[in-house]
């Protein structure tokens, strides 16, 4: 999560704005006068209308979430998911004694996941998205590592895992919080995410295993994860390390299923060990819903289960959370049941098919220059051409915001800082007809920046990589 600060003392000073009548009750009985204050809490209770309106309306400065194409979470469901949604938010997914048939469709959706992703034994949990199931996953890597190696952990053996410089922020959390060295494989050149050369070369026998990512946050390109897995098999024969993989798939597990059934990326190969998903992100599901799954029994070590029975009841459970809402599994439920494998691919391809569109248009505009073109992830990203000097990509997000158009611009990781991008994500409700507006304004806006005398470089303060 975010981290914040206190509010200046300045900002704590209750200014006494007056309240229109209309906006909420203006009698000194309910002590609306004024508006409350921001940064303390109020002396009284607030009408529920009042509150609402208070809150309802610095709210109207947010971004409109159909036209942010930085994020890849899920900005559109259908209005009867909302209904379910709302229905089920008082119901605590931990508490499966009280809420049996919430627990069960859970259970039924790891199921589906580990029907679709080729191993029907496998075992899972959902998750509050794909950083703790990441981080559930590196747990059960390191647990099984130290099952191997306990005649020299920890007193002559520190435990590392191999990625890419392109991994999500949640793995370096992970390897820091879990006292694991981070080994990542920079960028180099047109090579923008790890391959198989690369991850066995930082191989050793205290490597706990090396994580795939099929589908890149930086480009939406996907990693060869059979040639990686090749690559360990080759490693295991002439060495005895037997290192496994997980499969980061936040967002590509729940599109290469639809859209490249004959890709070999999940439990088809043997050393895949475990495998995460968003449920919020191409599961279509609003956040924040995640999915962890393991091959089978022997991969999750049982000591990191545990089971309690003070809500009543004694089932499993193998989170980092505990107490948390059940409405987002049961419209993961829902967009199951809804969709099927002919409705997600219909979807994934609709999504698929936009981003090819407007990453070919973009490309045709002769200002930019394309890393990657939709084909794998729905994403692709972009740079200026090498003979555009007038302006760069941050000069480019900053004019597609005035428009409401959030286009993230931001450095790839090392050893390729100096190159940076623009990336488009493409989701479910951005569709063809939002794309020829936003490739409008664009165009517009070009005819302005191809006058700049230079590019007015990133804005202090502000984030130089992407949200998600």
């Amino acid at each position: 999560m975010t981290l914040h600060k206190g509010a200046p003392a300045a900002d704590r000073k209750h200014i006494r704005h007056p309240v229109n009548p209309f906006y909420g009750e203006a009698d000194p009985v309910s002590g609306m006068e004024t508006s409350p204050p921001r940064h303390t809490l109020p002396e009284s209770p607030l009408a529920p209308h009042a509150a609402y309106q208070f809150v309802h309306d610095e709210l109207m400065l947010d971004g409109n979430a159909r036209l942010n194409l930085a994020t890849f979470v899920t900005t559109w469901m259908e209005p009867q998911a909302g209904v379910l949604m709302a229905e089920c938010r008082d119901k605590n997914m931990i508490d499966k004694d009280e809420y049996p048939r919430t627990a069960e469709l859970e259970r039924r959706c790891v199921a589906m996941l580990a029907d679709l992703w080729h191993a029907p034994d496998a075992v899972g949990c959902s998750t509050t998205g794909s950083s703790e199931a990441c981080m559930l996953a590196g747990m059960a890597l390191k647990r099984r590592w130290m099952h191997r190696n306990a005649d020299r952990y920890p007193a002559s053996a520190r435990p590392n895992l191999v990625m890419g410089a392109n991994v999500q922020v949640c793995w370096e959390k992970f390897c820091n919080f879990w006292e694991v060295e981070a080994r990542q494989v920079p960028m180099q050149g047109d090579r923008f995410h790890l391959d198989a050369d690369s991850a066995t070369a930082l191989c050793d026998e205290n490597t706990i295993g090396v994580v795939a990512i099929l589908g890149s946050t930086f480009d939406g390109s996907y990693e060869p994860v059979a040639d990686i897995c090749a690559a360990l098999d080759d490693l295991h024969e002439k060495k005895g390390w037997d290192i496994p993989v997980h499969v980061d798939g936040a967002s590509g597990a729940m599109i290469a299923p639809f859209l490249d059934p004959e890709l070999k990326w999940d439990f088809r190969l043997p050393r895949v060990a475990s495998i995460n998903t968003s449920g919020h992100k191409y599961g279509l599901v609003y956040p924040g819903v995640g999915w962890a799954l393991w091959r089978d029994e022997e991969a999750l070590p049982e000591e990191l289960v545990f089971r309690v029975n003070y809500l009543g009841g004694d089932m499993p459970t193998f989170a980092l959370n505990f107490s948390r809402p059940g409405a987002q599994v049961a419209a993961q439920y829902y967009t199951f049941l809804r969709l099927g494998r002919a409705g997600f691919r219909a979807v994934q391809q609709a999504t698929r098919d936009v981003a090819r569109s407007m990453a070919e248009r973009i490309g045709s505009l002769g200002d930019f220059e394309l890393l990657t073109r939709g084909d794998e992830l729905p994403v692709f990203a972009f740079t200026t051409a090498a003979h555009v000097t007038a302006y760069d990509v941050f000069d480019v997000s900053r004019r597609l915001k005035e428009r409401g158009w959030l286009i993230p611009a931001y450095t790839f990781p090392p050893d390729r800082e100096d190159l940076s991008v623009l990336r488009v994500v493409c989701r479910n409700g951005f569709s063809q007809d939002l794309a020829d507006l936003f490739l409008a304004d664009l165009e517009q806006l070009l005819q302005e920046l191809r006058e700049q005398r230079g590019p007015l470089g990133r804005p202090e303060n502000e984030a130089t990589a992407f949200h998600h």
